[in-house]
């Protein structure tokens, strides 16, 4: 099993949605060909500065985000997934009602 790494992924990605062969991004990053075949399936990983230069050509570009789950309490969460599904759907349903009685107030005040 191959495992591609981020780097090639991402390349591959921003290529395919430009619509460009690796061919075309090659050209226009000004890196052969043979070394975006060799990111994009995982061959080898890219300086930073060569991936943000292919990035860039297909249109793209690298930008910091923090990570999705880290720091995250997750004790309610596993607390809500130890109840039954009658019980969680009846939270769910009341959560829902609540929601929308607070959007029809803040439309009240807002007129």
């Amino acid at each position: 099993m191959v495992v591609v790494s981020m780097a090639g992924r991402m390349v591959r990605h921003a290529r395919r949605r430009a619509g460009l062969t690796q061919r075309q991004l090659a050209a226009r990053a000004g890196i052969p060909q043979e070394t975006i075949a060799r990111i994009e399936r995982g061959r080898t990983d890219p300086r930073v500065n060569t991936l943000d230069r292919l990035l860039a050509a297909a249109g793209s570009g690298l930008e910091i985000m923090p990570r999705l789950g880290i720091g995250v309490d997750r004790t309610q969460i596993n607390a809500l997934l130890d109840r039954p599904m009658a019980e969680r759907l009846a939270w769910a349903i009341e959560s829902d009602r609540t929601y929308v009685e607070m959007r029809r107030s803040m439309r009240r005040v807002a007129e």
